[in-house]
């Protein structure tokens, strides 16, 4: 859950005073055309946010796509599984609870070491340990152990046949000889990471870039993008326009703003090839508000299941995404096969304001509502930066106003916000493709209340808890798909969150390159997803 960044109105002069600040004391990111870089093997992308660690161990790239790492299997451009570091698909047993994978011969790491099943071993049963600080390892429950045998085969074996399991396998390997001898949760590896991908870090400026070098002994083969730097730029706007000044070839951007570049062809400021090239990437990811069960507002249901149906999720698509995304109802977006039909919910102000009615809360003087003294009020937290999450929080509040109920906008660090997430409302965002165990349990499983940014809204519904268990648990399709039925259709009755949008991500990259192109996506789009995805097949367009 990262990169909720936000702007209030009342931040508009502070906002453009950043935006100054930052164009004027920035330094131009490595390879970038202002910067001197060689166009021809240099990519700079201008992405919003950074990773706490780059150690898998910690969580790093657990849904493949890197960059340091490869996992035994990785995604193709159609997100279907295919072979990394092992040399072929796993070999699995007919009861589902072994998985054996032949690794690829001749892989090393990038400081020449032999890559073998015993750094495979290592990873995983690291992340297993309880002292290990992976705030996923409730994503690998099913493991119950993994071995090597020899060098070149390694096998998993689960507690119980958890279907998507091989997608788990995307996870990067980290080598034993340099993170096995270090403390897992400070040491130097997790800022200074050692893998077999296609890039090696050479530089990390917290808050500023990542800058990444090619690797020549890439068993790949040595990608023709030698230089590859990340630059980490909150705003939105000032990575907009940095991307026009050329020290970025490509930027995340949001609709309003990747539109202009749409436009951009022959204008002055253009890149030097004319155009740019705008990629869309349908995606799993929504944005929610969490609805905090121990606030006296929100934690009332009524209040929930009101503002469920007070928001308006289409024009939220129609003028905040520009038509680049579709109403969100739950994790699950409506195209998806998993979409459990009849869930939908209708914008009905009117049916939300007799829930309200019926439950007590009553409009005061000023129009809010009140129930026994308690005024139905509550702040909405988002963090600075993201436009899209700016409009999302005032259309909720917007909505919300409507029906009686006052939602307090505010923008804070995630240093702030964290500590408040117990009682107060925050604009947060997830989803993930692979499974629907990938998010749904980690967003709603009342075993996770309060861990972390899991289950941030301290859901409790123990319909759901069983259903989420059955659908992890089963390897019938048909079982699993009533699972998450059952789920879909409980969040309608008990609303623990109220879910806006999905997102379909926007990118703007010079068009001088013959190789970008996007997959559908999870929540995270920046280090691992984009149309660098496959950056290191990157080749200069003739």
């Amino acid at each position: 859950m990262t990169g909720r960044t936000a702007r209030g109105l009342a931040a508009t002069t502070l906002a453009a005073a950043l935006i100054a600040s930052a164009a004027a004391c920035s330094k131009p990111a490595e390879g970038g055309a202002s910067a001197g870089g060689d166009p021809a093997s240099s990519v700079v992308v201008g992405i919003a946010t950074e990773p706490e660690s780059l150690s898998p161990l910690l969580g790093y790239g657990k849904d493949g796509n890197s960059k340091i790492f490869d996992g035994l299997l990785a995604h193709d451009a159609g997100m279907k599984l295919k072979p990394a570091l092992a040399a072929a698909l796993p070999e699995v047993s007919p009861d589902g609870l072994t998985y054996t994978y032949k690794l690829r011969p001749g892989v090393t790491f990038s400081d020449g070491r032999p890559f073998t099943a015993a750094d495979v071993v290592f990873t995983y049963r690291t992340i297993l340990d309880p002292k290990t600080n992976n705030a996923s390892r409730t994503e690998l429950d099913a493991l119950a152990g993994v071995e090597a045998r020899g060098t070149d085969t390694v096998v998993f074996t689960l507690k119980y046949p958890y279907a998507p399991f091989a997608e788990r396998t995307v996870l990067p390997i980290a080598p034993q000889h340099i993170a096995g001898r270090q403390d897992v949760n400070s040491g130097e590896f997790t800022t200074k990471p050692v893998g077999t991908g296609p890039y090696l870090l050479t530089g990390w400026s917290k808050g500023e870039k990542l800058a990444f070098k090619a690797n020549p002994r890439y068993w790949g083969g040595e990608p023709a993008v030698k230089k590859f730097t990340m630059a980490v730029i909150k705003d939105d706007d000032v990575r907009a326009t940095r991307l026009r000044s050329g020290e970025l070839d490509a930027a995340v951007l949001p609709p309003n703003l990747a539109e202009g570049f749409a436009e951009d062809k022959g204008r002055l400021g253009a890149p030097p090839s004319g155009s740019w090239g705008i990629y869309a990437a349908t995606s799993f990811d929504y944005r929610n508000v969490t609805l905090p069960t121990h606030n006296p507002v929100t934690g009332d249901l009524a209040v929930r299941q009101a503002l469920d149906i007070a928001v308006d999720r289409k024009a939220m698509v129609d003028s905040l995404l520009e038509g680049s995304g579709k109403p969100a109802y739950g994790p699950v977006p409506t195209d998806s096969p998993w979409f459990t039909a009849g869930t939908e919910r209708t914008h009905d102000p009117v049916k939300a304001r007799k829930i309200l009615d019926d439950a007590g809360w009553k409009p005061g003087e000023d129009g809010i509502r009140v129930k026994d003294g308690v005024r139905a009020a509550f702040p909405l937290w988002y963090t600075s930066g993201d436009k899209i999450r700016q409009d999302h929080a005032l259309a909720f509040a917007s909505d919300a106003k409507k029906a009686g109920i006052e939602v307090r906008t505010q923008a804070g660090t995630w240093e702030v916000i964290e500590p408040r997430m117990k009682t107060d409302a925050v604009l947060a965002g997830g989803g993930s493709p692979a499974d629907p165990d990938f998010d749904q349990y980690l967003l709603l499983h009342s075993s996770l209340a309060g861990d972390g940014f899991n289950n941030m809204a301290r859901y409790a519904d123990p319909a759901v808890d069983r259903a989420l268990d059955q659908g992890r648990r089963s390897g019938d399709p048909a079982v699993r798909k009533a699972a998450y039925d059952t789920v879909q259709r409980e969040l309608v009755r008990n609303p623990g969150y109220v879910f806006l949008t999905h997102i379909d991500h926007l990118y703007v990259v010079n068009d001088r390159w013959d190789g970008p192109s996007t997959q559908v996506e999870p929540h995270d789009h920046g280090l691992g997803t984009g149309p660098w995805w496959n950056v290191e097949t990157w080749k200069p367009e003739k």
